[in-house]
């Protein structure tokens, strides 16, 4: 199998078993608390970093998907002008949102599943949400970053722009779940709730660091992987 047959392979499977994921997890998971598209509470299942990340990553997929069809897949050595308006969105939207959100999702969701799970995903949660969505949503989404990576190169866009880019979007889903707690007096991550307001300022900086620390890590394996785009840049 030729290495354009793989990359169309790849992206057809990952776009759809997220598209199924997602489709069952709006029409599927939670029925019995009553709404057919949140949790029961407060801005439902969008209160949830994990459902904005597994929309993210089924649009982006699909988003990735029409590229590979209709748009341009233009390597690292190659004239930048002929890349597609979709390519250079596609690749700006991996390396600023979709790849630090998606591999910050996993690290987060298992460091504190290991230390006390009640914290991030109550056992009670076991009875609502099947294991394969739950891997889906805090698994599978790692590996399925790193072999994209190995596939498919990304252009980056300037590093203090990429950086604002994440840090707004943190800040962003930050307010939302300072606004639920003030509004709806839910603490959308039970960890938050047990840390006094010093310690939560340390945690959410601690959190701000990592999203930029992703970011230069993706980056990073980018140029790693694809080492000629270094030369590239320097012609």
């Amino acid at each position: 199998m030729t290495k354009y047959k793989r990359v169309g392979l790849f992206l057809t499977t990952t776009a759809s078993i997220y598209a199924y994921a997602l489709s069952f997890n709006v029409t599927s998971v939670g029925l019995e608390l009553g709404n057919v598209f949140t949790f029961k509470g407060y801005a439902g299942k969008f209160k949830y970093l994990t459902f904005w990340n597994l929309s993210i990553q089924t649009i982006y997929f699909a988003l990735s998907l029409v590229n590979f069809v209709i748009g341009s897949n233009v390597p690292p050595t190659a004239d930048p002008k002929r890349k597609t308006a979709i390519q250079k969105f596609r690749d700006c939207f991996h390396a600023t949102i979709v790849f630090p959100t998606g591999m910050f999702v996993v690290m987060t969701f298992w460091a504190i599943y290991a230390v006390d799970r009640e914290l991030v995903y109550p056992e009670s949660l076991d009875k609502i949400i099947p294991a394969w969505v739950n891997h889906v949503n805090h698994t599978f989404v790692l590996p399925i970053l790193l072999i994209e990576k190995y596939l498919i190169y990304h252009q980056y866009p300037n590093k203090g722009k990429g950086i604002l880019v994440i840090l707004a979007f943190a800040l962003t889903y930050l307010v939302w779940i300072l606004w639920i707690a003030y509004k709806a007096d839910i603490w959308v991550y039970p960890v938050l709730k047990v840390l006094d307001t010093p310690q939560k300022a340390i945690f959410i900086f601690f959190l701000m660091l990592l999203f930029v620390s992703l970011y230069l890590i993706g980056e990073g394996l980018t140029i790693f992987l694809w080492r000629k785009t270094p030369k590239q840049k320097r012609r």
